[in-house]
């Protein structure tokens, strides 16, 4: 049975739908007037080997802040209906994903336990390269955080090493990808069991 799922959230600020489906092949299309955002969330779709579709209009005259933030917070809650009640999944992923001089690691337990952890040391306040695209590190930090809390899973980064913020963003989102991969992923040894010796996430 296919897991997938469709979700819409509009607010004063923003108008986000998303359809999700995790046992995809990294079809994607993925809107949010926010070129360089479009991009690490690709990476998420991609290196994950997850079908989205994501469309997000949001108040972008005042910043970016509100769409960023808005858009975590539906991708966390697709993820957390995609997933059920976890039967027979993998439920702990982790990538060490390599971006030229970057490296970054990525850590996930979908544990229904929201937790965020990070060591991240960015060369600059700022992603991005073109004044409509950029995003305070802050932000991106936050949209992490935001969707850890709103999926309900443990969420660990640490990058090792990076002398380049689009390299350091890039391989942190990538490794997130292939680690929620691997996390999801139902185990066939597992059959219909949960993953947790209290028999429930």
């Amino acid at each position: 049975m296919e897991r997938k799922t469709q979700i819409a959230r509009k607010t004063e600020e923003t108008d986000i739908k998303i359809e999700l489906n995790i046992d995809g092949s990294g079809i994607h299309e993925i809107k949010t007037s926010i070129a360089f955002f479009d991009h690490l969330l690709t990476q998420i779709a991609i290196h994950g080997s997850f079908d989205v579709n994501l469309r997000a209009d949001g108040d972008l005259e005042i910043d970016n802040h509100h769409l960023i933030e808005d858009t975590a917070i539906v991708l966390g809650k697709a993820f957390k209906k995609v997933l059920g009640d976890k039967q027979g999944i993998n439920r702990v992923g982790h990538c060490f994903f390599p971006m030229d001089e970057s490296l970054a690691f990525v850590a996930v337990d979908l544990s229904s336990r929201p937790y965020f952890s990070k060591e991240i040391e960015w060369v600059n306040p700022f992603l991005g390269s073109k004044e409509e695209n950029l995003i305070p590190v802050d932000l991106l930090e936050h949209f992490l955080y935001s969707f850890a809390v709103q999926a309900e899973l443990t969420l660990h980064i640490r990058v090792l090493y990076g002398q380049n913020n689009h390299h350091i963003a890039e391989a942190i989102f990538k490794a997130l990808g292939k680690a929620l991969d691997s996390a999801s992923r139902i185990d066939p040894k597992r059959k219909s069991t949960i993953p947790s010796s209290k028999g429930l996430l």
